[in-house]
C-alpha cells in the first residue's frame, strides 16, 4: 500500500521549551494534525499562554477525550482538543511529564510528575489519589528536581507497574502501585564500566545510567521490562535485580535512546528512537522484530533528520502507520510500513516535542 492510497490518522504533539535551548522565538504549546490533513493546528482554547505540554494521552475508550499534562497539572478536552479545562488533583505536585492509561482498565489512568511523584486516577480522572510510597533514594544531584517521565502497565496485569525516573533510576510495583522497591542498584553498578560512564551535571560517572527516559512492558515477554535511557536500551527479566544491555549499539551509530514502543499489533516489535546526545544533530529511529535482540533503521530519511529524535509513536490501529517527530519540530509519518514517509512539521516555534499520540 502506497502513501498516496492511504492518508494518516489524527495526531497529537506536545511541545515544551527546553531550559537550555530555547530562543526568544520558541514557544512550547499543544498541536493537533486532523486525520489526512497537512497542518498542525494550535490549540489554545482553555490552555495556559504559551502552555508547555509533556504529556498527551487519548482515552483508548472515547477518542473525543484527550488528557494533556502542562506544568500547572493534568487538563482534559471532551470535544478532542478543541476546548480544555484545568483537573485538579491532590497534593503539591503539578509539573506532568507523563500520562498513561491502565491498558486492562481503561478508566484507570496514571500521571506522573516533578518532582517526581505518582498520582492514580480512576473512575476517568474524576477521583484521584497520590500514591505516596512511589519513591526512590536519591543518587545525585543535577541541579533540577526529578521527573518520573515514563511509566508503564503491563498488559494482563494490573498489579506489575514500572516508572522511570529522570535523573534517578527506576521502580517497580507489584501490587498495583500501593508499595513500591527501587530498582536502580544494578543500573548504578554497571557504570563500573567504562562503556556505561557518562558524567554532564552531576558528580558521579553513573549520571549516564541512571538518566531514564521510557520504560515498556509487552505481552510477548510477561515479566520483563525494557527501558531506553541515555546508554541504550536494556532488558529485565527479574524485577530490577540484574539488566542485560540489548546492544543496540552493533545496529546502530547511535545509541542516546529517548523513546521506546511497543507495536500494538505485534508485541515482540519494539520501535526506539536512537540519537547522538540529548540536544543532537542526528536523529534515528530504529525497529526490533524480536523484542530487541535485532535492530534495523526504519525512517528511511537518510541524514535529513538534524537534530535528536525525541518521540515514536506507532498507530494503535494500523500496523503500517507510524510516527517520530524531533526535537526541532520536525515530524514525519509513514502509513505503508515504512517505505515511503511525508513530512509534516510543526508550525514555527514548535519546537521540544516531548509527546507525540496518534490513533
Amino acid at each position: 500500500m502506497g502513501a498516496a492510497e492511504h492518508r494518516p490518522g489524527r495526531a497529537f504533539a506536545g511541545a515544551s521549551r527546553f531550559a537550555f535551548d530555547a530562543p526568544s522565538e520558541h514557544r512550547g504549546g499543544m498541536f493537533r494534525l486532523a486525520a489526512g490533513a497537512t497542518e498542525w493546528e494550535r490549540l489554545t482554547v482553555g490552555l495556559p499562554e504559551d502552555a508547555q505540554v509533556r504529556a498527551v494521552a487519548v482515552d483508548p475508550t472515547d477518542p473525543s477525550v484527550v488528557w494533556a499534562g502542562l506544568d500547572q497539572g493534568p487538563f482534559r478536552s471532551c470535544d478532542g482538543g478543541d476546548t480544555w479545562a484545568a483537573v485538579e488533583v491532590p497534593g503539591p505536585y503539578r509539573q506532568v511529564w507523563t500520562m498513561v492509561f491502565d491498558p486492562n482498565d481503561p478508566s484507570v489512568l496514571y500521571v506522573g510528575t516533578a518532582p517526581a511523584a505518582v498520582y492514580r486516577g480512576r473512575a476517568g480522572g474524576t477521583q484521584w489519589e497520590l500514591l505516596e510510597s512511589a519513591a526512590i533514594r536519591p543518587r545525585l544531584d543535577m541541579g533540577f528536581p526529578t521527573r518520573l517521565i515514563s511509566f508503564s502497565v503491563a498488559p494482563g496485569d494490573a498489579r506489575c507497574l514500572w516508572a522511570g525516573v529522570e535523573v534517578g533510576g527506576m521502580m517497580h510495583s507489584r501490587d498495583g502501585g500501593d508499595t513500591w522497591a527501587d530498582a536502580t542498584d544494578a543500573l548504578e553498578a554497571l557504570a563500573g564500566e567504562e562503556r556505561y560512564r557518562s558524567r554532564l551535571f552531576s558528580d558521579t560517572d553513573a549520571e549516564g545510567m541512571l538518566d531514564i527516559h521510557k520504560v515498556v512492558q509487552s505481552a510477548a515477554a510477561p515479566g520483563a521490562a525494557f527501558i531506553g535511557l541515555r546508554m541504550g536500551v536494556f532488558r529485565t527479566d527479574d524485577g530490577g535485580r540484574t539488566w542485560r544491555d540489548l546492544e543496540v549499539g552493533r545496529f546502530s551509530p547511535l545509541s542516546y535512546c529517548r523513546d521506546l514502543r511497543v507495536s500494538a499489533q505485534d508485541p515482540k516489535v519494539l520501535y526506539a528512537t536512537l540519537s547522538d546526545e540529548s540536544l543532537g544533530a542526528k536523529g534515528t529511529l530504529y525497529r526490533s522484530d524480536d523484542l530487541g535482540e535485532t535492530w534495523r533503521r526504519y525512517d528511511g530519511l537518510g541524514d535529513e533528520p538534524v537534530s535528536t529524535m525525541m518521540q515514536v509513536s506507532p498507530s494503535p490501529t494500523d500496523a503500517d502507520q507510524v510516527w517520530c517527530a524531533t526535537r526541532r519540530g520536525d515530524v514525519w509519518v509513514t502509513v505503508d510500513g515504512g517505505a515511503t514517509w511525508l513530512a509534516r512539521p510543526l508550525p514555527d516555534g514548535g519546537r521540544d516535542v516531548y509527546t507525540l499520540v496518534c490513533d
